[in-house]
């Protein structure tokens, strides 16, 4: 595996889809070990796979692989004693031949400080995920099982009789059916607990399930004290039939006995709940539900085991997730977008001081330590690396760490611009420009538009990324138009509801500061976007024709039907009202109504496992432009969903957007991909 990433390797699609990318990151309880996940393609090029790799915390030793399948790792864990969990379906090199079906599905391993990594759980369903109480030990797994049955033999019992059978039927009763690329069902996530592991294996016997009845997906992830105690995990409420559920904190007692609901507020759902080292209480993220008449506001909360809820940092404009709290108690560490960047942010529980940890980029997986923080930093010009922190300084420049990875050079460079629009804000944007740009060789621009839509462009990208456009000579705009996260709550609320309208000419005011740059070639530009960024490219073609080429991923068309076909349409519904009762809404954002208006040349991309945007969304789209004369084509992915994941097909995504923007940006003629 190469060490670096050279501006060469963003060439061509093939020598980046080779690179490796990081995820994932676990810290020892001493201090001493970090274990992070590294993907990289499969020998056939079909696939990622992914290794766990050891990362040293003082940056002294390069990274080292830990393991090696064909199958993959992740999830790791640390134990109490220093060894660590992950999950894999490896195969067991111990079990029998005759061991079944279940020899495929994910299995729970884990691997000594010194020796072998040996097999403990392999279910039926396979184990989806695992924690660990940080000082009893006591294990934490989420693994599926169908509603009418018991964890273990009754449930594979089921399976098998279903599959003599060939029944795929999945009866419903209960919203939601689906999620991103998978219909829920006919089983169903169970929180199971289990104590330290003494043998060499875990049975059914071995498990206490805290939910036996779960016959919908979980909200959330689990978390388990660290004295192994308590298990806090999310609970759907039902409010009603048109506005859908609310999410509230239940506890239960690790041993099986009934719990309690432990935090439950009106409008309000919660998430992301972590345990105080004392097991005292949880630190979690309370949200305010959406409305069609305001957006969430997210905010940090500490619940005490009474049930007494208490807003930490009640002044903080962003909206602060995944909080991390400090083994001594003292800290939560949390982070939020702002302005382009994801911060580590640190609050002191004793005082409330509030401090931004670090200066820029962007952060996740963070990891307390008792002498420091690490994490995986990320940002427009470096894929995710692992960094190290000081525990309390503010606005940091953080630490890499030797890993796999690293951006040495890149095909050009990164900067900002900003203007101010008509009602007073502010908005900004990431300019990616090629290496050969300038006033004597303007470069044609692109418009890049975020997804979400409630997000921001604050990071690497795998998918959506800028340096392949750049290297193929193209400037690349990535703004953060109304909606956006990291600008405060006004912002957002400034576009919710009314996608059409300040989201659109938010684009096209700071799309005008691009192109007036004397290093932009203005007669030469193309819109592209995905999601939310793909209904947005729709808009834009509705409303100009300013732009000579528009590529629209997984995109909105028809918002009606589009209401009750998504995967999540009780969201959708908080946001855009019911179509029956607010048309008003719906009519003045739909592009579908407008296609008479579109001039440009479009390229239309949707899988057909995408639940999320579903596939008549783009199939409509296309059947609209075809019959409207507009120059039009249509590439299909029967086996991709939201996103498209798997290596060959994201290398002919690339090329195929190429090629259109070559036939349409610089006149080019049109070059069909080889492999369509």
């Amino acid at each position: 595996m190469s060490g670096t990433i050279q501006a060469s390797d963003f060439a061509d699609v093939p020598s980046f889809s080779a690179l490796p990318r990081l995820g994932s990151l676990a810290l020892s309880p001493d201090g001493k070990r970090l274990v992070t996940v590294v993907a990289e393609l499969s020998p056939d090029g079909k696939k990622w796979q992914g290794a766990l790799w050891e990362v040293d915390p003082a940056g002294e030793r390069p990274a080292r692989r830990l393991t090696r399948s064909a199958k993959s790792e992740s999830n790791p864990v640390f134990t109490p004693d220093g060894a660590l969990l992950f999950l894999s379906a490896r195969p067991d090199p111990q079990a029998k031949p005759a061991e079944g079906k279940a020899k495929d599905k994910t299995a729970l391993w884990l691997l000594p400080e010194v020796g072998e990594a040996r097999e403990l759980l392999r279910p039926a369903g396979g184990v989806e995920r695992v924690d660990v109480a940080a000082d009893a030990g006591t294990l934490l797994l989420t693994a599926g099982a169908h509603p009418t049955a018991d964890f273990g033999e009754s449930d594979e019992a089921h399976r098998k009789a279903r599959e003599d059978a060939g029944v795929t039927a999945i009866l419903y009763e209960s919203y939601p059916v689906r999620y991103w690329d998978a219909d829920l069902g006919p089983t169903y996530p169970r929180l199971l607990v289990a104590q330290p592991p003494t043998g060499d294996r875990l049975t059914a016997d071995d498990l206490t399930d805290l939910t036996p009845a779960a016959d919908v997906r979980l909200d959330d992830v689990a978390a388990i004290s660290p004295d192994g105690r308590w298990v806090v995990h999310t609970e759907r409420v039902d409010v009603s039939a048109s506005y859908g559920p609310r999410v509230r904190l239940r506890l239960s007692p690790s041993d099986g006995t009934p719990g309690r609901v432990l935090a439950d507020q009106p409008d309000h759902s919660f998430m992301q709940a972590t345990f105080l080292p004392d097991g005292s209480g949880v630190i979690a993220v309370r949200v305010l539900d959406s409305t069609p008449d305001r957006p969430w506001r997210s905010a940090l909360v500490r619940i005490d085991l009474d049930g007494t809820v208490t807003e930490l940092a009640p002044d903080f404009a962003e909206e602060p997730g995944h909080p991390v709290v400090g083994p001594d108690g003292a800290a939560v560490y949390f982070t939020s977008s702002l302005r382009g960047h994801h911060p580590i942010w640190r609050l002191d529980l004793a005082t409330g001081d509030l401090i931004r940890l670090t200066a820029s980029g962007s952060y996740a997986d963070v990891q307390v330590g008792a002498e420091h923080v690490y994490a995986l930093r990320n940002s427009l010009v470096q894929p995710a690396q692992p960094v190290r922190l000081d525990l309390a300084a503010p606005e940091q420049e953080a630490v890499v760490l030797p890993a796999p990875g690293r951006v040495e050079s890149l095909p050009g460079t990164l900067t900002e611009i900003e203007t101010v629009v008509e009602d007073g804000r502010t908005v900004r944007a990431w300019l990616v420009l090629p290496t050969d740009c300038s006033p004597d060789q303007p470069a044609p621009l692109l418009l890049w538009v975020h997804g979400g839509p409630v997000m921001s462009w604050s990071g690497w990208s795998w998918r959506w990324n800028p340096w392949l456009m750049a290297a193929k000579g193209y400037a690349v705009l990535l703004p953060d138009p109304a909606l956006s996260t990291g600008y405060g709550p006004e912002f957002i609320a400034a576009g919710w509801g009314s996608w059409g309208a300040k989201p659109y000419t938010d684009l096209m005011a700071i799309t005008d500061v691009a192109a007036h740059r004397d290093d932009i070639d203005d007669s030469r530009t193309a819109a592209l976007g995905g999601s939310f960024g793909g209904y947005m490219a729709n808009w834009i073609a509705t409303r100009t024709d300013r732009f000579r080429a528009i590529v629209t991923h997984a995109s909105l068309w028809h918002l009606d039907a589009f209401t009750g076909t998504t995967d999540d349409s009780y969201y959708w519904i908080r946001e855009m009202g019911d179509p029956l009762r607010q048309q008003e809404r719906v009519r003045a954002n739909s592009p579908h109504l407008r296609v008479a208006d579109i001039k440009t040349p479009m390229l239309v991309i949707h899988g057909d496992k995408d639940y999320r945007v579903p596939i008549g969304e783009g199939q409509r789209l296309y059947f609209d432009l075809v019959r409207h004369g507009v120059q039009a084509k249509f590439l299909y992915y029967p086996t991709e969903n939201h996103w498209i994941v798997t290596p060959g097909n994201a290398e002919v995504w690339y090329e195929t957007i190429y090629s259109f923007l070559a036939e349409h940006v610089l006149g080019e003629p049109w070059r069909r991909p080889e492999l369509l």
